[in-house]
């Protein structure tokens, strides 16, 4: 089987890794070989800044276990790029994915697409070319702007938690924000929207008012909780008792809820036996995730008895909030010091970050994750001093691990987390 590294690395090359918004690129390109995105199977299009991903997830697993077949499409990848393209339950294969990367980037010329556009592209040829129930459609950036926007009429367009991210494309406030996120929903399609602050909520539902999309918004339309250990989930049509996420930390719960939501107003009635299987099954990588193997593990249990590593891809003080809450329910239940290994990216909140974790974390060890724009660990650390976590650059992730384990008289909790780059790499030897 052929690697289709070599292909994307050629496509990086001729077509940039940046961020460009805009759909009359698009368009363009789309038409030239054949609109595929005019023959996708019904789509369940989601945005957000915080919780897309899981929530994808979860429509993904609540539709295959009603026995239906999904694509989904998901940005960046942790591994493998073929985790963004999903075909049918499977992740796109080498060969396939290598030929439609091809045939899109040949087709196209010398538009002057980016590395995203041209493989948004290419996956839309892949799903419109392979037989699917649905397709799960994640934003890339934004929405209104985002590559994946050319979708005319969504099964329902859905909005989990928006945050302050990105903002030097999508706005300096959450309004902001959410008016950009707002720009997936469709005429007559129904607007799923997830907890908001009381101004996202509000320009959110305002969007879908003008646009004329049926508003189901959290609080109003449905509400999700957990109770004794159960999810519980209610909307108009009554109450459902299912079981629990096994994805780890609270803030699962209102993405489970936002999946349900979707699947609901989009005019699927399934039963709670399938909705329980759907949400217990669903998995998405590098969120809360407990490392069980690996080197870094070996190395763990060489040297500390009983302490554990953690890894999360969360970037954005949004995240780490949510992150350090379940960590403080953790240490509640298992008391153990907190010992954070961080890599951040240079335009992120990297004080803001920390910030979620001063009085919580004993200290934290700085790499840099093995990406463009991968801030130095020098730069996170004086960021993770000023916001009261103590900080030491470190010169690898071997380093950090060590220094984080120390003299192993203590078990403890290390958790590395920052960004989805550094999580990526993680995962590639510890997965």
């Amino acid at each position: 089987m052929t690697d289709p590294t070599p292909v994307l690395a050629r496509l990086a090359e001729r077509r940039p890794v940046l961020i460009d918004l805009g759909l009359d690129r698009m368009f363009a390109a789309l038409e030239r070989i054949g609109n595929p995105h005019h023959r996708l199977p019904p789509v369940f299009h989601v945005a957000g800044t915080n919780g897309k991903g899981s929530t994808v997830a979860y429509i993904r697993s609540i539709l295959e276990a009603a026995g239906k077949s999904v694509h989904v499409f998901t940005s960046p990848h942790l591994v493998r790029f073929n985790e963004r393209i999903v075909l049918a339950g499977r992740e796109i294969g080498d060969d396939d994915l290598i030929e439609v990367l091809t045939r899109c980037d040949r087709e196209v010329g010398s538009k002057s697409l980016t590395f995203f556009e041209a493989t948004t592209c290419a996956a839309f040829l892949a799903f419109a070319e392979n037989p699917a129930d649905y397709l799960v459609l994640e934003t890339g950036l934004g929405g209104r702007l985002d590559a994946t926007n050319v979708v005319e009429k969504p099964l329902a367009a859905l909005v989990a938690p928006v945050a302050l991210d990105h903002q030097q494309f999508l706005g300096n406030s959450l309004e902001e924000i959410a008016a950009e996120k707002a720009g997936i929903f469709r005429p007559g399609a129904p607007a799923v929207v997830g907890p908001q602050t009381a101004g996202a909520m509000q320009t959110l539902a305002a969007a879908a008012e003008r646009i004329g999309a049926p508003l189901f918004a959290y609080g109003s339309s449905w509400n999700v909780f957990l109770e004794h250990g159960r999810l519980v989930y209610q909307d108009e049509d009554g109450l459902s008792d299912l079981s629990p996420p096994r994805l780890f930390g609270m803030h699962q719960i209102p993405n489970a809820g936002l999946a349900i939501a979707g699947v609901r107003a989009a005019g699927l009635r399934l039963d709670d036996a399938i909705l329980s299987a759907g949400i217990e099954n669903a998995r998405w990588p590098a969120r809360l995730q407990r490392l069980r193997q690996g080197p870094i593990i070996d190395y763990i249990r060489a040297h500390c008895e009983g302490a554990e590593a953690w890894l999360d891809g969360g970037h954005n003080p949004h995240a780490a909030r949510a992150v350090a809450a379940a960590f403080a329910d953790i240490e509640e239940r298992s008391p153990r010091p907190l010992v954070l290994i961080s890599g951040m990216q240079e335009t992120k909140d990297q004080q803001g970050f920390f910030a979620a974790f001063a009085g919580m974390a004993r200290a934290v060890f700085t790499v840099e994750a093995d990406h463009e724009g991968a801030a130095s660990p020098e730069h996170v650390a004086a960021a993770a001093d000023r916001a009261g976590v103590p900080a030491h650059a470190c010169a690898s992730v071997d380093e950090a691990v060590r220094r984080a384990v120390g003299d192993g008289e203590e078990p403890v909790r290390i958790l590395i987390c920052g960004s989805l780059y550094l999580a990526g790499e993680i995962l590639a030897e510890n997965a």
